[in-house]
């Protein structure tokens, strides 16, 4: 049936993105289960500790969550493709939800065995393979090309606020009950609660269009298809290169090294180790909302922009290896947090709009698994690198990183970064009037 949508004149993307009804409705129902998520996130391991007291159990409750997650979220991708990302995100939510549900109630009505803790994490870990592409593919399909940027923005903003203020609202909610478990089921009952929410916020949408995907295809060959456009797009490639080395070389350092030097280096020892996240956390949380507030940079800014943080990056990291004051530290954080969060949302965007729309599923679940595949690996090489020396560990990656940002500079590839920013394929096959030009939109077409 025909849908009509009509957005008003702005000079605000922000105001723009936050006037329509059904970005409201994801940003309210996204924010409440980004922070029910916190609940759950803290009331499994402290859980898996009460029932065993064994790190080890522990470690296998994570694992049994992250594999699969990590696993099925290029074929999540494909499905997302498929269906749209409304309708998994939807269908995940409801499972989710039922799942912790359950794991409310098996915590309250009788002894909870390991067994049902770790069931819960390969079904979670399933559910989210899926829901993850379809969280990171939802807003082009809400918003016009010009205000993508805000959109986004918005929602990273609102996970990092969540991942701020939930962790402390959960370990009070679970510390009230310090002789049993019932804050555990508490926890879990409020992460059913607030999937609950999202869900119904989904289902109000109205008027959201999803892209026309290749149905002859099976699932696995839509997976290699996404595959092969990445392979097959230059400048994609090397942006997912930077990403994957990027992270290799700096999560480490910032995971590992950060309470390393803290503990080692810092008179204020844990507080400053507190300090020091918080600096890189608030300063996230800023770079989304700068990146939302600022127009869209052209081709040959943004290429400055990311060649121009790459370097800084790499300074940064660096600088935490000689210099010993938790307040510096603290500003060298906060500035790289800004970056970080700065060029999230660029290079999200960028994606999305140089993505087909029948294809963002996929490439989301690229750069996801570009951005978090390999820290473990880093985390572990941070480690190594650690025990040795404390300076090398933040010298040497930052470097290497410093050398990568030049490199970039004189990189043929990069010179074509501005190609496709200003057609993005909102709402199907179809491009929007206007999309482009700051005029009123209007839309119209079949719609889910």
């Amino acid at each position: 049936m025909p849908n009509s949508v009509t957005r008003p004149r702005s000079t605000s993307p922000l105001a723009r993105v936050m006037f329509d009804r059904n970005m409201r409705l994801l940003a309210g129902g996204a924010g409440t289960s980004l922070l029910g998520d916190q609940f759950s996130l803290l009331a499994t391991p402290w859980l898996v500790l009460q029932i065993t007291g064994d790190p080890v159990a522990l470690g296998i409750a994570l694992a049994l969550q992250g594999l699969p997650r990590a696993a099925l979220m290029l074929l999540g991708g494909a499905v997302t493709d498929r269906l749209s990302p409304r309708r998994v995100m939807l269908v995940a939510n409801v499972v989710r939800g039922l799942l912790a549900a359950m794991m409310a109630a098996a915590v309250a009505g009788s002894p909870v065995q390991l067994w049902m803790v770790y069931a819960f994490s390969v079904l979670v870990g399933i559910a989210s393979g899926f829901a993850v592409p379809a969280e990171n593919s939802i807003v082009p399909q809400l918003v016009r090309a010009q205000d993508l940027q805000a959109g986004n923005s918005v929602i990273m903003g609102l996970t990092q606020l969540a991942g701020f203020v939930g962790p402390s609202v959960a370990g009070v909610v679970i510390g009230h009950y310090t002789h049993s478990l019932t804050g555990v089921a508490v926890a879990y009952t409020l992460d059913a609660a607030a999937f609950a929410v999202s869900a119904a916020a989904l289902a109000a949408m109205r008027g959201v269009r999803r892209p026309t995907a290749d149905t002859s295809e099976n699932l696995l060959a839509a997976t290699a298809s996404g595959l092969r456009f990445l392979w097959g797009d230059g400048v994609l490639r090397t942006l997912f290169a930077v990403l994957l080395a990027v992270n290799l070389l700096l999560m480490g350092p910032l995971m590992v090294g950060i309470p390393q030097l803290a503990h080692e280096r810092l008179p204020e020892g844990a507080a400053a180790f507190g300090i020091l996240m918080s600096a890189f956390a608030v300063g996230n949380l800023a770079g989304y909302l700068v990146a939302g507030a600022l127009p869209r940079p052209d081709g040959r800014r943004l290429r400055q922009v990311v060649i121009a943080l790459v370097v800084a990056f790499g300074g940064g990291i660096g600088s935490l290896g000689v210099v010993p004051s938790t307040w510096v530290d603290a500003g060298v954080l906060a500035t790289l947090g800004l970056g970080n969060g700065f060029m999230a949302v660029l290079m999200v965007t960028w994606i999305q709009a140089r993505t087909p729309s029948a294809m963002v599923g996929r490439m989301m679940s690229l750069m996801t698994l570009a951005s978090t595949g390999l820290v473990p690996a880093s985390e572990a090489l941070a480690g190594v690198v650690g025990a040795r020396s404390l300076t090398m560990l933040f010298v040497a990656p930052g470097v290497v990183v410093l050398i990568l940002g030049v490199g970039l500079a004189f990189h043929p590839s990069l010179t074509a970064l501005g190609a496709g920013l200003g057609t993005l394929e909102l709402h199907g096959e179809e491009e929007v009037a206007g999309a482009t030009r700051g005029e009123p939109l209007t839309v119209t077409g079949p719609a889910e």
